[in-house]
C-alpha cells in the first residue's frame, strides 16, 4: 500500500521526439520521492508517418479521427517507437520504468467515442481503468509508462492521450495531474494564466483563445477535478520543475 498519493505526468507529442527533453525529464523523475505514472502521446510522429503513407490526418475538436488504416499506424508509433524510446531513456537514468498500452492486461477499456455528426471509427473513449494493476506497480517502485491504445470489445481503440491521462489520474487517486506540453501554460494575451476556473475556460474556448490540441487538455483538466483529482496543471518542463504553469481550480 502506498503512503503517498501519486503524480501522473502526461507528455505531449511535440517534445517526445527530442532526446534532450526526454533525458532532462527522466533525470527529474529519477529524483522524485512520490510514486509516478506517465501517459504519453505522439501525435506529431503519427501524422508524419500517415503523410509518408499518403494517409491524410483528420481531426475534430483537437481529437484525431482514427480509421482502420490509421489505427495500425497509431499502434505502431505509440506502442512501439514512442513508448520504447521513453522507457529506454527513463531506465538509462535510473528509473524503474515499464512500458504498457491500455490493451496490456486490459488496463484501460474503451468504446467508440460518440459524436453527433461524424463516425469516429476507431477513436475511443475510456470506460474503465484497472487501477489495481497500476497501483500495485507503483507500490513496487515501478513507473508505468502508458501508450493510449486501449482495449475494446472487438478491436483496439486510439484514445486521445489527454483523455486517458484524466481517466487514469482519477482512477488511481493522484495528488496532481501535470500536462507537460510545449508551452509554459495557457496563454492569454501572451501571458500565462496562473489559475483558471471552468467559466473562464469556457469563455476562452468560445472566443478562440484556446483552440486545437489545447482544448482536450483544458477540458480534461477540469473534468479530473470533478472526478476527485486535487489539482491539474498545464505547463512545460521548466514549469514542472519550478511548480509553475496554469493550475485549474474548482469554480
Amino acid at each position: 500500500m502506498m503512503k503517498l498519493k501519486p503524480i501522473l505526468i502526461k507528455i505531449g507529442g511535440h517534445d517526445i521526439a527530442d532526446p534532450n527533453f526526454l533525458s532532462e525529464l527522466a533525470s527529474v523523475i529519477a529524483t522524485m520521492t512520490v510514486p509516478v505514472a506517465i501517459v504519453h502521446g505522439g501525435g506529431k510522429e503519427i501524422s508524419d508517418m500517415q503523410q509518408r503513407l499518403d494517409i491524410e490526418p483528420q481531426y475534430i475538436d483537437g481529437v484525431r479521427i482514427t480509421d482502420a488504416e490509421s489505427l495500425s499506424v497509431v499502434t505502431m508509433v505509440l506502442c512501439g517507437t514512442v513508448n520504447k524510446r521513453l522507457v529506454r531513456t527513463l531506465t538509462s537514468n535510473g528509473v524503474d520504468a515499464q512500458g504498457l498500452s491500455g490493451v496490456d492486461r486490459g488496463i484501460i477499456r474503451a468504446a467508440k467515442m460518440p459524436h453527433p455528426s461524424i463516425d469516429m471509427k476507431f477513436t475511443g473513449e475510456v470506460i474503465r481503468v484497472r487501477d489495481d494493476v497500476l497501483l500495485m506497480m507503483m507500490a513496487q517502485g515501478i513507473v508505468p509508462v502508458i501508450a493510449p491504445i486501449c482495449a475494446g470489445k472487438d478491436s483496439s481503440y486510439n484514445v486521445n492521450a489527454d483523455h486517458v491521462a484524466g481517466a487514469v489520474a482519477a482512477a488511481i487517486g493522484v495528488e496532481r495531474l501535470v500536462f507537460i506540453t510545449n508551452v509554459e501554460g495557457v496563454l492569454v494575451n501572451e501571458t500565462v494564466k496562473l489559475s483558471m476556473t471552468q467559466l473562464e475556460t469556457a469563455a476562452l474556448i468560445a472566443d478562440g483563445t484556446i483552440f486545437g490540441g489545447m482544448i482536450p487538455k483544458v477540458t480534461t483538466a477540469l473534468h479530473t477535478l470533478q472526478s476527485g483529482v486535487a489539482k491539474a496543471v498545464i505547463t512545460n518542463l521548466t514549469g514542472f520543475k519550478t511548480h509553475g504553469g496554469t493550475v485549474f481550480i474548482h469554480s
